[in-house]
């Protein structure tokens, strides 16, 4: 039997989140088009006979817009390679390498580990991939280079026989009916988020945040269904944001918890009734 941790390195937005779900094969990690989605250590269980291993996201590197927030995220990717057995470092061939790029190239280079590259986004046109030739340049850094597409889960197999066999041997991490370290709560916070981000695209900055106070599974009763009552909060850190989460006569945030219902209740298979609030906290990225 084999096991370990396998941790996910990238720039921010590059595909970890949606590859480790497709490694797992269920959604556990919030995805977007928006950079810097992911602010925790998300573990994601990937099972087969031969052995198990943890697939451990992490936050993107961001280096261009310094701030208290990006700095923390930083952190926790750079203590997050530490401890591990195996690298995968995502890239998207789609961008050109820069700053952000040359730095987790450098944190992970040295350190003596298998490491793979995945160089996502394989199912684009090869005109759309026009840095392709750069990453491949330094194919010879890596144990193992593969081409996949992340979203449409093509090429998987390979880089998941791949991982197996650069794990060492042990006992499992994490029981087989379990699939990641986060909890319920944690888990609809980043669903929800995720869906602030969909609807409002770039008008709203990295400064939002979401907590569930409270979720009661409420059991079928005098021919009424099941249902998942949810009281959450969207934190931002200032009035403004505030405003533009709630959107004219509130049909922003009423968007945003129709699609945030509609995803829970395709997830649970039950009937959900969400109640979202928007509060301003200057102070929730210390909580981080």
């Amino acid at each position: 039997m084999k096991s370990g941790l396998v941790v996910l390195v990238g720039r921010s937005n590059v595909g970890k989140s949606t590859l480790m779900n497709t490694l797992v094969g269920t959604k556990i990690a919030a995805t977007s088009f928006r950079a810097q989605l992911t602010r925790h250590i998300i573990h994601g269980v990937m099972n087969n006979p031969e052995g198990q291993a943890v697939f451990v996201d992490t936050p993107g590197i961001f280096k261009d817009k310094r701030s208290e927030l990006t700095a923390k995220l930083t952190r926790k990717a750079q203590a997050a390679v530490v401890d591990i057995d195996v690298i995968v470092y995502v890239v998207d061939p789609t961008r050109e390498i820069g700053t952000e790029e040359r730095a987790v190239f450098g944190m992970i280079r040295y350190i003596n580990k298998p490491k793979i590259m995945v160089i996502n986004k394989s199912d684009l046109h090869y005109d759309d991939k026009k840095h392709y030739a750069e990453y491949e340049k330094w194919a010879d850094e890596f144990d193992e280079v593969f081409h996949l597409s992340a979203l449409k889960g093509s090429h998987i197999t390979p880089l998941k026989n791949a991982v197996i066999d650069f794990l060492p041997e042990g006992e499992q991490l994490y029981p087989d009916d379990q699939l990641t370290n986060i909890d319920n709560y944690f888990w609809i916070a980043e669903l929800i988020r995720e869906k602030i981000f969909s609807v409002l695209d770039k008008e709203l900055p990295y400064s939002v945040s979401v907590e569930v106070d409270n979720v009661e599974d409420k059991p079928e009763r005098d021919g009424k269904p099941r249902t998942m009552v949810i009281k959450a909060r969207i934190l931002t850190d200032e009035e403004r944001y505030k405003k533009m989460i709630i959107g004219k006569r509130g049909m922003k945030i009423k968007e945003i918890g129709l699609i945030s219902r509609k995803e829970l209740e395709q997830s649970t298979g039950t009937k959900v009734y969400l109640e979202l609030e928007v509060e301003v906290d200057k102070h929730w990225v210390e909580r981080l």
